[in-house]
C-alpha cells in the first residue's frame, strides 16, 4: 500500500516522532543506536522516516537515505549502495568485493561521510533487505564497523511472517540496549477526525468523519484517500484504493484468500466455530489460513472472534464476488448459525438469510431481533429491523398488518414521526386494521410529536369519542391530551383532562398513563395554583417513572419537572441540573433523538437565562448530534435561535427560525409565541421595526394561551419595538400600543391569582413594559428601570437586568441626574453584555456611552459563540457553578451556608455535590476538598 501523503498533516504522530529522535540520539558506548518502525502498509512509516531525517539533518547528524527493493539477494547491499551513490563524492564501493571486504569498505565509506558527526542511516522497506544488508546492520550495530551510526528503518509488519529472515535479525538486535522496535498503530477515532477535517477543510460532519474511521480502520493513507473523496464529492471508491486492496488480497495464500472473503461477508466479530462451518477446510488448514490472514494484516483476532482490520476490504471484495457465490456464502453462514447450540443469534441469522435471497426464512429472526432490541430500549435498532421485516413481507402477507403497527411505532420512538404517520395510514387502509379509537390515538401521538398540535388535539378528541374506546384507552387519550394542552399553553384545560385521566388510570390505566397525567396535573397546578403542591405531584411522577424505568415514563416526568423549574418557577439552576440528569438517563435508554434532545434544549434555555451563553451553546452542539425531527427539532432550534439572536448571528438566527416555521405547521403557543418573540427581537437589532411589530401582533392572536410568562415576554418585545421605532424617528402604531396595553391589563389581572413564584416573573416583565411606555411617551424616567433592574437581579437573570441598567443610565443621563450612579450602571451593563457574548447589546451600550461621553473602561472583545474551553486540570469536568460550590465546600461551609452564599436552595446544593462527587470520583467532602486545593 502507498505511504501516507507528504502534503497531508502529520496527525497523531508527534509524540512518536519525538521519542524516535530521542532514541536515535541516545547512543550506547559503541556510538550506535537504532529504531525499527513496524506497521501495516499505509500507516505512515515512510512519512515518519522522512520527518525524522529532516529534523536531525544539520543538528549533529549526517543523513543517508536508501530504499530496499523486492529483488532478493540479486543486488547485495542495494539500499546502502544506493544511499552512498546519492551522496556527493561517494560511490567508490564495488559489489564485486567478497563479503568481509565489502562490509569493511562500506563501513569506511560510511565513516568518511559521517566525519565528526553522528551518521543517520535511513532504510525504507527493510522487509525486502538482502542478506548482505542484514549482515551489515548486525555488523554496524554491534560496534564492529567503528562507525558512529544511528539506524532508522521501516518494516511492513504483514511481511514478517513464517520464517522471514529479518525476524531472526530483529530478535538478535532487540538484545542491544540502544535498539528500539516501534509498532506504529493506526490512528484513533479522534485522530482520524482531525486528519479528515484538515484534508476536507471547514467543518466536517461528525458522522462523515466516523464513517471514514470505520472504513479505513485508522490507516492514514486510506484516511487521506477517503477524505479527498469526501472533499471532492466522490461517492464511489477510488480506483487507487480498489487496486491497492485487490493486489494485496491477491498476494494471500489460497486458503487465506478464502478466509478473508468469508470474513468480509460476515457480521463481525465472527466466532471460530462459525467460520469453521462456513469455510470447508480441515481444522489445521483453517487455523493456518487464519494465521496467514492475521500475519498479512487483513484480519484481527481477539477473544471475541475475527474481524477485518479495514471494512473497506469488504466493500472491495463485495464487488468481486458473483451474486450466486455471495448467496451461497450467506446461506452457509445462516445454516451454520442455526446448527449451533444455545440461543440463536437472530440479528445475524436475519442478515444472512436476507442476503441469501430467502425472505421467508429471514422474516422470523428479523422479528425476533426487533423484539429483542425493543426489550433493551434499542429503538433505532428495532426500527431498522421492523423496516426490514416490512421489506420482506408482501401486501398479501397476513402478517403485514402486525408488522406495519410495529414499524409505525418504532419509527415514532426513534424520532421519524412523519414516517410513522405514513405507515399508520397504510395500516388504517388494511381490511384487518385496528379499531378507530386506537388509530385516532396513535395518529394524534405522532402528529403531536411532528409539531402539528392543532390537528393532534382533534385526533385525541376523536379517540375519546370513538364508540370502541375502552376505559383503558380513554385513560391514555385523556393523559396524552392533557400533555398536549400544556404544550398549547392552555393550563386550565390541561388540568381538567389530567384529573380525568388520573381517575381513569387509577382503575383501568397503565403506569405510563399515571405518569403522564401526574406530570401534566403537577405542571398546571404549579403554574396556576400552588407551586409546592404541583412540584410534589411531578416529583412523585418522577419516582414512579424511575421505578418503571421505561423511557416514555422517564422522558415525560423529567421534561415537565425540568421545564417547570427552569421556566415559570424560576428555579433555573435546579431546572438545568434536572434536565441534564434526565438527558443522561434517557440517552442511555435509546431515546437520545427525542427525549434527550428536548431535555438538553431546556437546559440550554436555563443557561441562557442565567447568562451562561457559551455553556448553553456547547449543550446545544451536543444535542444537535442527535439530528432530531418534528417537535423535538423545534425545541432545539428555538433554543439555538435564542442564542443566535443574542450573539447577533443574524443569518443563523433567520435560518433556524425559518426552519421552525416550516416544521410547526399548526404548533402550540409554547412554540409559536417564542418563535414570534425571537423574530421581533431579531428585527429590532436590524432596525426593522415594522417587521418586529408584525411578529408581535401576530403573537397576540394566540389569546387562548394561559401562559402569562410567554405573554409577558411578547408584550415587552412589542413595547420595546414601539419604543425603538419612536427613538428612530418613526411613527408609532397607536392601535398596536393599545392592544399591548390590553395585554398588560390581562397580565395584571391574571397575575393576581398566580402563585408567588410565577407572579414574580410576570411582574418582572410588567416592570419592563411600564418602563418601555415611558420611552414611547418621551418622558425619560429612571425609576421604572431601576425597579426592573432590581426585579431581575432577584430573579438572577443578567440579560434583562443589564438591559434595565442601560435604560436607567440613559434616562438618568438625559435628565442629567445621578450621573455617578448612571455611569456605574452603564459599566455594569457593559460588563454583563460582554461576559455573555451579547454583541449587539454591547454595541448599543457603547453607543449610549459615546453619546453621553462616558468612558466604559478597558474595551472587552465580544466573542462569537463557541464551546467553553476545557481546563487541563482535574477540575476540568466541572461546570462553573460546580466549581463555586466546591470552593465553598473547601472553605468548610455547610450546604445551608453555601446556598445562602450563592443564592440557591439547600436542595440544589446537594444535587451539585452529587454531580461533583461523581465527576471527581470521590465519596466525601474531605476528598473533594483535597482535589480542589491540589488543583486550584
Amino acid at each position: 500500500m502507498a505511504r501516507q501523503g507528504d502534503d497531508g498533516p502529520l496527525v497523531g504522530r508527534t509524540g512518536t516522532l519525538t521519542d524516535i529522535q530521542s532514541n536515535l540520539r541516545n547512543v550506547g558506548t559503541g556510538g550506535t543506536a537504532a529504531v525499527f518502525v513496524t506497521g501495516e502498509s499505509g500507516v505512515g512509516k515512510s512519512r515518519l522516516l522522512r520527518e525524522t531525517a529532516d529534523a536531525l539533518r544539520g543538528s549533529g547528524f549526517s543523513v543517508l537515505f536508501g530504499t530496499c527493493l523486492d529483488i532478493g539477494d540479486a543486488s547485495p547491499l542495494h539500499p546502502v549502495l544506493q544511499a552512498l551513490r546519492r551522496h556527493d563524492g561517494a560511490g567508490s564501493t564495488s559489489a564485486a568485493d567478497d563479503a568481509g571486504a565489502l562490509l569493511e569498505r562500506v563501513s569506511r565509506d560510511l565513516r568518511t561521510i559521517a566525519g565528526d558527526q553522528q551518521l543517520l542511516l535511513v532504510l525504507d522497506d527493510l522487509q525486502w533487505a538482502d542478506r548482505s544488508t542484514r549482515q551489515l546492520l548486525l555488523y554496524l550495530l554491534a560496534g564492529l564497523g567503528d562507525v558512529r551510526v544511528s539506524v532508522l528503518a521501516a518494516i511492513r509488519a504483514e511481511a514478517l511472517h513464517g520464517t522471514h529472515p529479518l525476524r531472526r535479525v530483529l530478535a538478535e538486535l532487540r538484545r542491544l540496549r540502544t535498539v528500539r522496535v516501534v509498532d506504529l498503530a493506526p490512528l484513533s477515532q479522534d485522530q482520524t477526525r482531525e486528519l479528515v477535517t484538515a484534508i476536507v477543510g471547514g467543518t466536517v460532519a461528525l458522522e462523515d468523519a466516523d464513517r471514514v474511521f470505520k472504513r479505513s480502520g485508522g490507516n492514514p493513507f486510506v484516511v487521506e484517500e477517503l477524505s479527498r473523496d469526501l472533499r471532492d464529492g466522490r461517492v464511489e471508491l477510488s480506483d487507487t484504493l480498489r487496486e491497492i486492496f485487490l493486489s494485496r488480497v491477491d498476494e494471500l495464500p489460497p486458503n487465506a484468500h478464502t478466509v478473508v472473503h468469508a470474513i468480509a461477508a460476515g457480521v463481525e466479530p465472527i466466532d471460530h466455530a462459525v467460520l469453521a462451518g462456513v469455510v470447508p477446510l480441515p481444522e489445521d488448514q483453517l487455523i493456518e489460513a487464519v494465521r496467514a490472514a492475521v500475519t498479512h494484516r487483513f484480519v484481527a483476532s481477539d477473544r471475541d472472534g475475527y474481524k477485518l482490520r479495514h471494512r473497506l476490504v469488504a466493500e472491495v471484495l463485495e464487488q468481486e464476488v458473483l451474486p450466486a457465490e455471495a448467496a451461497s456464502l450467506h446461506r452457509r453462514y445462516a445454516e451454520t448459525l442455526e446448527s449451533l447450540d444455545g440461543e440463536p443469534d437472530n440479528a445475524r441469522l436475519a442478515f444472512h438469510w436476507q442476503r441469501a435471497g430467502e425472505p421467508d426464512r429471514a422474516l422470523p429472526p428479523v422479528v425476533s431481533a426487533a423484539r429483542a432490541a425493543e426489550r433493551l430500549y434499542g429503538f433505532a435498532e428495532a426500527h431498522r429491523y421492523w423496516t426490514i421485516a416490512l421489506q420482506l413481507s408482501t401486501e398479501s402477507d397476513h402478517r403485514r398488518t402486525e408488522l406495519l403497527g410495529h414499524a409505525a411505532e418504532s419509527a415514532h420512538q426513534c424520532g421519524e414521526h412523519l414516517l410513522a404517520l405514513a405507515r399508520l395510514e397504510e395500516l388504517a387502509g388494511r381490511p384487518d386494521a385496528p379499531g378507530q379509537s386506537e388509530l385516532h390515538l396513535r395518529r394524534a401521538r405522532y402528529l403531536a410529536a411532528a409539531g402539528r398540535s392543532a390537528t393532534a388535539e382533534v385526533e385525541y378528541q376523536r379517540a375519546l369519542e370513538a364508540p370502541d374506546c375502552t376505559p383503558r384507552r380513554r385513560a391514555s387519550a385523556a393523559a396524552y391530551l392533557a400533555e398536549l394542552l400544556l404544550h398549547l399553553g392552555r393550563y386550565a384545560d390541561a388540568n381538567q383532562h389530567a384529573r380525568e385521566a388520573l381517575e381513569l388510570a387509577a382503575v383501568n390505566g397503565a403506569t405510563t398513563d399515571l405518569v403522564r397525567a401526574s406530570a401534566a396535573l403537577g405542571f398546571s397546578a404549579a403554574f396556576r395554583e400552588d407551586p409546592d403542591a404541583g412540584l410534589a405531584v411531578i416529583r412523585h411522577a418522577v419516582e414512579i417513572a424511575e421505578r418503571s424505568g421505561h423511557p416514555d415514563d422517564l422522558g415525560v416526568a423529567y421534561l415537565h419537572l425540568a421545564e417547570l423549574l427552569a421556566g415559570p418557577l424560576n428555579s433555573i439552576e435546579e431546572g438545568v441540573l434536572v434536565a441534564r440528569r434526565g438527558a443522561d438517563l434517557l440517552a442511555a435508554r435509546g431515546v437520545g433523538r427525542t427525549y434527550q434532545t428536548r431535555l438538553l434544549a431546556i437546559a440550554a434555555k436555563g443557561l441562557f437565562r442565567n447568562g451562561q451563553w457559551s455553556e448553553a451553546y456547547a449543550v446545544l452542539e451536543t444535542a444537535m448530534r442527535n439530528h432530531p425531527s418534528g417537535a423535538d427539532a423545534v425545541e432545539l432550534l428555538l433554543a439555538r435561535s435564542q442564542l443566535w439572536v443574542g450573539f447577533g448571528e443574524v443569518d443563523n438566527a433567520r435560518r433556524d427560525l425559518d426552519a421552525v416555521a416550516t416544521l410547526l405547521a399548526g404548533g402550540g403557543a409554547r412554540h409559536v409565541l417564542p418563535m414570534l418573540t425571537l423574530r421581533a427581537g431579531l428585527a429590532m437589532w436590524q432596525g426593522e421595526h415594522a417587521e418586529a411589530r408584525t411578529a408581535v401582533q401576530r403573537g397576540l392572536t394566540e389569546t387562548r394561551s394561559d401562559d402569562l410568562v410567554l405573554l409577558g415576554v411578547l408584550a415587552w418585545h412589542g413595547l420595546r419595538a414601539e419604543a425603538e421605532a419612536y427613538v428612530a424617528g418613526q411613527p408609532n402604531d397607536h392601535g398596536a400600543i393599545r392592544r399591548l396595553r390590553t395585554v398588560m391589563d390581562r397580565l395584571v389581572k391574571g397575575v393576581g391569582d398566580a402563585p408567588p413564584a410565577v407572579r414574580a416573573v410576570v411582574d418582572g416583565y410588567l416592570d419592563l413594559c411600564t418602563a418601555e411606555l415611558s420611552r414611547i411617551e418621551d418622558r425619560p424616567d429612571p425609576e421604572p428601570w431601576a425597579r426592573a433592574a432590581a426585579t431581575w437581579d432577584r430573579r438572577q437573570q443578567p440579560y434583562p437586568a443589564a438591559y434595565s441598567r442601560l435604560r436607567h443610565a440613559e434616562a438618568s443621563l438625559q435628565r442629567r441626574i445621578r450621573r455617578p450612579a448612571a455611569i456605574t450602571g452603564l459599566r455594569q451593563a457593559y460588563a454583563a453584555a460582554t461576559a455573555m457574548g451579547a454583541r449587539p447589546f454591547a454595541n448599543e451600550i457603547v453607543g449610549v456611552a459615546q453619546r453621553f461621553k462616558v468612558t466604559l473602561g478597558e474595551d472587552v472583545q465580544v466573542l462569537a459563540p463557541a464551546g467553553p474551553e476545557r481546563a487541563a486540570d482535574e477540575l476540568s469536568a466541572l461546570t462553573g457553578r460546580e466549581r463555586e460550590v466546591l470552593a465553598a465546600v473547601a472553605e468548610g461551609l455547610t450546604n445551608r451556608e453555601i446556598g445562602e452564599l450563592l443564592f440557591i436552595s439547600e436542595r440544589t446544593v446537594g444535587v451539585h455535590l452529587g454531580h461533583i462527587f461523581d465527576k471527581l470520583q470521590v465519596r466525601t467532602r474531605v476528598q473533594a476538598s483535597r482535589v480542589y486545593l491540589t488543583a486550584a
